[in-house]
């Protein structure tokens, strides 16, 4: 697939590596880039020729936030539609509110959580509003020493978006998460670190090379469909209200695995020799 604000290259062990390319703009997220992003995660990346997933910016920047100069609602919206709560929750999905109410961000950070699949960030340089909060539904982050994040919603007087009231309590905990939204200070990557934002801070020249290599550490002789129900179960079992729904999850995959690629993985540890594995990424077997 072609895109305008993408690029996208995957190597021989599976590592596809996702670059926003709007450089001339600080990858600044627009429209454009909210769909291709979302087709991608929906689409591109389920191929199973796909096992992990880094995106990364071109240029000095991650990405620089909404593109504010667009005309019109800068956020694509329809300023004639007023829902109402239950409006909007029985028919969001569908016209006008699909297109002219949902936020396009959490379109995409939905369609990042929905992949089965090791997905990392390598945040290069400022990551900023949308820039920052996209990266929260990815499993890692690895930041830049010049990169700069900042959740800045209260200084543009609108509010945390993308679903991040979900992911950023869930990563950093709710007091840290709270004072970085109420502050909308720009954080170093120093900062991000000591926040637990990120989990390590690399030289420019190291970061991409560091996020490929732990992706490849991920994937390489790992059974894609183990690897899918895991971030499946951690995801949604560390929601859940009592430890007997993760049980009753936990017993289904462990029996789907059982009789696939665990058979496989006990013999090839039997016999000393590196697994083979046939389960498919884009095949997981229904636990929830």
């Amino acid at each position: 697939m072609t895109y305008e604000t993408l690029r996208w290259e995957v190597d021989d062990d599976g590592v596809g590596t996702l670059t926003l390319h709007r450089p001339d703009h600080l990858n600044a997220f627009d429209l454009t880039m909210a769909g291709e992003l979302e087709q991608f995660f929906r689409e591109d990346a389920v191929d199973d020729a796909v096992r992990a997933v880094v995106v990364t910016g071109a240029g000095r920047a991650f990405c620089a936030g909404m593109d504010l100069s667009a005309e019109g609602n800068v956020f694509g919206l329809d300023e004639s539609v007023r829902p109402t709560v239950a409006e909007f929750r029985a028919s969001y999905d569908e016209a006008p509110y699909d297109e002219g109410v949902r936020d396009t961000g959490g379109k995409v950070t939905l369609a990042v959580h929905a992949l089965p699949k090791p997905v990392i960030a390598a945040i290069n340089g400022p990551a900023v509003g949308i820039g920052a909060t996209m990266t929260l539904a990815m499993d890692l982050r690895l930041a830049s020493t010049k990169a700069r994040i900042g959740f800045v919603f209260g200084r543009l007087g609108i509010v945390p978006e993308a679903a991040s009231t979900w992911f950023l309590p869930r990563i950093v905990g709710m007091q840290q998460a709270l004072e970085w939204v109420y502050s909308a200070d720009i954080l170093d990557a120093d900062a991000a670190l000591a926040g637990r934002l990120v989990r390590s801070v690399h030289e420019p020249d190291d970061l991409v090379p560091a996020a490929q290599e732990l992706a490849r550490s991920f994937v390489v002789d790992r059974s894609p469909t183990a690897l899918g129900l895991a971030k499946r179960l951690l995801y949604r079992n560390s929601a859940v209200a009592d430890p007997l729904e993760a049980h009753l999850s936990d017993s289904l995959a462990m029996y789907w695995q059982s009789i696939g690629d665990g058979k496989e993985g006990v013999a090839a540890f039997l016999e000393k020799r590196t697994p083979s594995f046939t389960g498919r990424a884009s095949d997981l077997p229904d636990v929830f």
